[in-house]
């Protein structure tokens, strides 16, 4: 095993600067704690004494009281200590940097445990990148109270759109015997700041099933004990049909008194083995998976009856509104599926239980490489809710092309409803600040297996990395992520840092440009979604459609001539996406179907666009690989070979969606390129 690899952005170098690891090596020399650490407080203290140990070479011993010489002493926020002008919360955490006649001290304290388990990884952070002592004194506190990852893991051990291996919490129906590989992954996830993770897919199979009864729970205990010491708590996806499949009941019904019983019994069951469950992710009424509309009843009766059994426990449930119609006649024009998530669930506003939150994704559609924010985010002015994204590339190049996420999660996150008139971020919404909500957060998709690199690609890490940073503090830059995956997983060389910034952050629109233009999405090859296939969903039942013909493409989502989607915003975005003339290039093709000879804002003819950008986006795929080559020799060997190998694949395919978009789209219009370059 590589250790480089496998150890990812938690990679520590020894510090070679030796002025500066003389300062370090001044305060850091003991650590101080009055008291016996354990749980999250002992996995923090020994998280820092290797970190230092990694970093300037040296152990840091703890003790109760300071010897004669500088020291990191280390205080959890009480009320009897002193501190009642805290205001950082209970996850927050303050380094302070004090500089004496004599030696120096760092002091860090923390809003609770895991308080100071995010301080002393942001410590190490700081640390590991070389910064003066002088930026050790910082305050930090989560924007999100929830920042959670959804393993869509199934118990065989295959990961449903896992694109790095295997599982690494299940083999063959039953709990994976490798706990340490567990443990290092939420290390990983509690290094930026995640506090929240389920462990099992969303569509729920027989064997997931019965994670919740008493023969299946001390395995599922076990998993949560490893998260817990490093401050995560668990959640477990369940199916609405349990009650039924294992409970031995006649029914599902949420208003059916015995299956309220069941599910009461079965979170008291639960907490007796797990007394800091999370709670429950439903996908419910989606995709085939039951929910409560076989009953006549709604989601809010669904979410409520399983909120209700959680309450007592302090648990919660998210319900998740990717719910439309995946059985649509392709020739139904007023059918759109972009509508959907705001359809179902805008009329149950001020039903949903205190404790229910609504996982809501980042676009209407599902994580396609560009599509506008769901106009659900500020509709629903009394109901909790919650962003969901996906790290995993399922439709970005699957871990296969190097494409950093972080911009784009970053563009929805600052997109602003006008919910509550200019300034109601969707970063306001899912904090919760917008409408003084007291459950909120965001969830995206994990992209991990058990590959030795966790997730296959090895750029791909950043996207892991910078999730977890981005919904700590949604008000850090694309770049500045970047910078600090960069050096934390390849070292301090400036060169390397800023050519890998560079890549990462040209990615996403390189990527964008040799696959699916102007907003449209999909195009690709239907069931695994890698390669291009432009009419692959074409005529299928999912409702995923451009309408290309020999005039133009897109599909007309406005109120005056369309399926009324754009009617969902508020003002101005009602009238910026409901006009071809200011709707943005970028979302065109999803909100209007036009001719190909349609001029953009850009000056360029829709048709030209098309093949501008995807010749440019092949070129730019290679300039990757020129960018990666020249960083020979400041990259140790087995990585640079790896991140070399996958950014051939994706210069060669890239070439093969240019080309298979170009002609297609010529072939259609019989208009030919300005440039007169090769379209087939």
């Amino acid at each position: 095993m590589n250790s480089n690899t496998y150890k990812a952005w938690l990679n520590v170098p020894p510090l070679e600067d030796m002025q500066l690891k003389k300062e370090y090596s001044a305060i850091l020399g003991q650590l101080i704690f009055d008291g016996e650490p354990s749980g999250v407080l002992a996995t923090a203290i020994k998280e820092l004494q290797n970190g230092v140990q990694a970093l300037i070479g040296i152990t840091p011993p703890l003790k109760k009281m300071s010897d004669a010489g500088g020291c990191i002493q280390i205080m959890v926020y009480t009320e009897e200590a002193g501190l009642e002008d805290w205001k950082l919360g209970r996850e927050g955490f303050a380094l302070r940097y004090r500089q004496g006649a004599e030696h120096s001290n760092l002091f860090l304290t923390g809003g609770s445990e895991a308080g100071v388990l995010y301080g002393v990884f942001h410590l190490l952070r700081l640390l590991g990148a070389g910064k003066p002592l002088a930026e050790l004194d910082v305050e930090e506190s989560p924007r999100n109270l929830l920042r959670m990852i959804n393993q869509w893991d199934n118990a065989d051990g295959s990961i449903e759109r896992g694109y790095a291996g295997r599982s690494i919490f299940y083999h063959n129906g039953s709990m994976t015997a490798d706990r340490q590989r567990i443990k290092d992954y939420a290390r990983l996830l509690a290094s930026v700041g995640l506090n929240a993770i389920s462990i099992n897919n969303v569509n729920v199979h027989e064997m997931e099933t019965r994670f919740i009864t008493e023969e299946q729970l001390p395995s599922v205990a076990v998993i949560a004990d490893i998260f817990r010491d490093y401050g995560i708590t668990l959640f477990l996806s369940v199916n609405f049909a349990a009650p039924l499949q294992i409970g031995g009941l006649l029914t599902a019904d949420p208003l059916d008194a015995g299956v309220q019983r069941w599910w009461k019994e079965t979170a008291e069951r639960i907490y007796t083995f797990i007394p800091d469950f999370g709670g429950f992710v439903v996908k419910a009424d989606s995709e085939h998976r039951p929910g409560p509309f076989a009953y006549g009843r709604d989601h809010a009766d669904g979410a409520n009856m399983l909120a209700d059994a959680l309450a007592v426990h302090d648990g919660i449930v998210i319900w998740r509104c990717f719910v439309y119609d995946c059985m649509q006649d392709w020739r139904d024009r007023k059918t759109d599926r972009a509508r959907a998530a705001f359809d179902h669930f805008k009329p149950l506003d001020g039903r949903f239980r205190s404790n229910v939150l609504l996982q809501i994704k980042n676009g209407p559609m599902d994580f396609q490489v560009r599509e506008p924010v769901s106009p659900l985010f500020g509709a629903m002015k009394k109901t909790n809710q919650m962003m969901e994204f996906q790290i995993t590339q399922e439709y970005t190049g699957q871990q296969q092309h190097l494409c950093y996420l972080v911009p784009q999660w970053k563009q929805v996150l600052d997109f602003d409803t006008y919910a509550e008139g200019s300034g109601t971020e969707v970063k306001r919404i899912v904090d919760g600040s917008a409408y003084g909500m007291k459950v909120s957060g965001v969830a995206a998709v994990s992209n991990i297996g058990n590959e030795e690199s966790w997730t296959g690609h090895i750029l791909a890490q950043a996207n892991l990395y910078g999730y977890g940073r981005l919904i700590w503090n949604p008000d850090l830059t694309a770049e500045e992520i970047s910078i600090e995956w960069t050096i934390a997983t390849f070292g301090r060389d400036p060169e390397a840092a800023a050519a890998i910034s560079r890549m990462l952050m040209k990615s996403w629109s390189i990527y964008e440009g040799y696959t699916a233009p102007l907003g449209v999405g999909w195009m690709v090859a239907p069931n695994h979604h890698y390669g291009p296939d432009v009419d692959g969903y074409e005529y299928s039942r999912w409702g995923t459609y451009h309408f290309a013909d020999r005039y133009g493409i897109g599909v007309d989502r406005t109120q005056a001539t369309g399926t009324g989607y754009t009617s969902q915003y508020e003002e101005p975005n009602v009238s910026l996406y409901e006009s071809t003339e200011t709707c943005p290039d970028e979302l065109l093709l999803f909100f209007h179907h036009v001719p190909y000879t349609h001029k953009l804002r850009s000056g360029k003819t829709v048709i030209q666009h098309i093949y501008d950008t995807h010749f440019r986006g092949a070129e730019e795929a290679e300039w990757l690989q020129q960018e990666w080559a020249g960083l020979a020799g400041k990259i140790d060997e087995a990585r640079f070979a790896h991140i070399a190998d996958r950014l051939s694949v994706q210069a060669d395919h890239a070439k093969h969606w240019r080309d298979v978009i170009n002609t297609y789209f010529y072939r259609k219009s019989g208009i030919a390129d300005a440039f007169g370059r090769k379209i087939y």
